[in-house]
């Protein structure tokens, strides 16, 4: 269980940390080929490799647009989410956006998992 455990958080910080380094030279959804690098290097089944980019992108995301809210005051969130219906809530706006980006990590990590050969059954 433990063994399991371990695997998850290491897939979660690797496509967090490689989404980061990605993102800086790369487009946005240069986040999906992360999470697909590292689900496919690191053996889960479909489902985790999914939650495990989902809760990786989640985490980055949230982080860096809480950081960009606060560093100007939170004066665009809060325009761009009265343009969104979101009642001017930056928060709101923050958990809408890392849950979109986490969507897209999750689908790149299914994505790589999926492609993982399976595993070889022996017959005696």
């Amino acid at each position: 269980m433990i063994y399991y455990t371990m695997r998850m958080i290491l897939s979660i910080l690797l496509t967090a940390a490689l989404s980061f380094l990605a993102g800086m030279f790369l487009p946005w959804w240069s986040i999906a080929v992360a999470a697909f690098l590292v689900a496919l290097l690191i053996p889960q089944t479909i489902s985790m490799s999914f939650l495990s980019g989902l809760i990786g992108i989640f985490l980055l995301w949230t982080i860096v647009a809480l950081w960009i809210d606060i560093k100007n005051n939170s004066v665009l969130s809060h325009k761009v989410s009265e343009l969104f219906k979101l009642g001017g809530s930056s928060i709101l706006l923050i958990l809408v956006t890392a849950f979109i980006g986490g969507l897209v990590g999750g689908f790149g990590a299914m994505a790589g998992s999926s492609l993982r050969p399976a595993p070889k059954i022996r017959r005696y």
